[in-house]
């Protein structure tokens, strides 16, 4: 099964933005991390002002939803404009079918991520597809 979720990019003011959506659309966050979690070995190094900046940050709408987001920060800045701050997430159920998934996306598109493992455990790349919209695809081992 495959499940598709918006994801949402800001420039610095995602948790505010999130514990707005929190207080108006209720529950819990699922996972917060910041950028200074992320390991510096890997080559992922943060100035001092946007290590406390999330990395991701998920909240539950229901059992087949999730609002996600992060704010931009290191290399992505520069990219980061008003109205391209969203992403379509799609997370599939195997590591073929997310491969399938990102290279039909990803063709006559832009690979900003190529598929790989991550150092959250994911199996994770990212795309703008022909059309101009970005996609996110993961998979998730057992």
């Amino acid at each position: 099964m495959s499940t598709i979720n918006v994801y949402l990019t800001f420039n610095g003011n995602c948790l505010e933005a999130f514990e707005h959506y929190k207080a108006v659309l209720g529950g819990e966050f699922a996972h917060v991390g910041r950028y200074s979690a992320m390991p510096k070995e890997q080559g992922f190094d943060f100035p001092e002002e946007e290590k406390d900046r999330i990395m991701h940050i998920s909240l539950p709408i229901s059992a087949e939803t999730v609002l996600m987001g992060s704010d931009t920060g290191g290399q992505w800045a520069a990219e980061f404009h008003q109205g391209n701050n969203f992403s379509i997430s799609l997370s599939t159920d195997n590591k073929e079918k997310a491969d399938l998934y990102f290279s039909g996306l990803s063709n006559n598109g832009k690979v900003i991520m190529p598929m790989q493992d991550t150092f959250w455990g994911d199996y994770f790349g990212n795309c703008i597809d022909q059309f101009g919209v970005g996609w996110m695809v993961g998979y998730k081992p057992e």
